[in-house]
């Protein structure tokens, strides 16, 4: 027997955000990604596999986020300004 095909959405159990949010929601997620790879990357340089690594690691993202994200948040029209210029438009 078939079943209907349901959308993506539909298969979520997760509520989304709405659209109205976006601009919140990039460089949330851009500076929790960047900041938690840049961070293990200048802790493993910087220490090496050390006994309470991954302790010392989510100290420095934590604190590499924290500056991050609002830093995202107040360059982002700037960005948006640059690449108006530098980008062809479709």
């Amino acid at each position: 027997m078939n079943t209907p095909d349901r959308s993506a959405s539909a298969k979520s159990s997760w509520p989304k955000i709405p659209a109205r949010y976006a601009h919140l929601v990039g460089p949330l997620l851009l500076s929790c990604l960047m900041t938690f790879l840049v961070s293990l990357i200048a802790t493993l340089r910087s220490l090496g596999l050390v006994d309470g690594l991954f302790r010392i690691w989510m100290g420095a993202w934590l604190l590499s986020w924290m500056a991050a994200f609002p830093t995202l948040l107040l360059v982002q029209p700037l960005v948006r300004r640059i690449m108006n210029v530098i980008v062809d438009k479709p």
